[in-house]
């Protein structure tokens, strides 16, 4: 099976210089949170599942993580955005079709799916070649099914999201895929991020109140605004071996 052809359309030249700003920025952030929930482990041979423009990988290759580095990537603009990058440690530069992995089992040592499966129509698919290729695996979605969900669904239009979760959602995903999360985090937005949405005061404005209330009161934090979810997994079948 394959993504729909709506879907790869869509994608096909997704990744032009409109959002490279934002990349850059959510790619910091988020290999901030891969070293938060790592607990100092090395990440050892890398893919990035669905990596985009290659953003990711470039700020793991900056700060020395992971030792190979490899990518799969549906749509052909970010193939070439990758390519041009020119990073030293990247090894692989594959075109996938969304769900099919083409490498034996155990290939990495740690699999990436950042910002993925809000735009996969069947995610249990992917989670379970995810699961298969990789000794463990980083996931992040947004938690974007909040008490204004119809908000966060015609903002999410231009960007593809069609699926929306929660933390209690993304953690039974995992669960029903076959992973177990050793490290399962909450995170606001950084500073960088609010601000280039919605400027320097409104942003780190936004940032403070965000983060405070999901420090206070992370229920209702959880309700009224959109965060990130993160998990750092093994497969379950993992525990059978201790």
């Amino acid at each position: 099976m394959s993504q729909s052809s709506e879907l790869q359309s869509f994608y096909e030249n997704y990744y032009d210089d409109a959002v490279a700003r934002k990349r850059e920025i959510t790619a910091r952030q988020t290999v901030d949170h891969i070293v938060s929930l790592n607990n100092g482990s090395p990440l050892g041979s890398v893919l990035d599942i669905g990596a985009g423009d290659g953003a990711v990988l470039s700020e793991l290759e900056r700060r020395g993580l992971g030792e190979d580095l490899h990518a799969v990537e549906i749509s052909g603009s970010g193939i070439e955005r990758i390519k041009q990058r020119n990073l030293k440690r990247l090894k692989t530069v594959q075109s996938f079709d969304g769900y099919t992995l083409p490498f034996p089992d155990n290939s990495f040592d740690t699999a990436l799916l950042i910002h993925v499966l809000e735009h996969v129509e069947h995610e249990r698919m992917l989670l379970r070649e995810v699961r298969r290729v990789s000794r463990r695996c980083f996931i992040e979605v947004p938690l974007e099914h909040t008490m204004r969900l119809r908000r966060s669904i015609s903002m999410s239009k231009p960007f593809g999201h069609i699926n929306y979760y929660t933390a209690g959602t993304f953690e039974n995903i995992l669960d029903t895929a076959g992973l177990r999360p050793v490290a399962l985090a909450t995170f606001a937005h950084s500073r960088k991020y609010e601000q280039l949405l919605s400027g320097q005061v409104v942003g780190a404005l936004k940032r403070v109140v965000r983060s405070a209330t999901l420090e206070i009161a992370p229920a209702l934090a959880r309700q009224m605004f959109v965060y990130l979810g993160a998990a750092m997994c093994v497969p379950k079948e993992t525990d059978l071996l201790k």
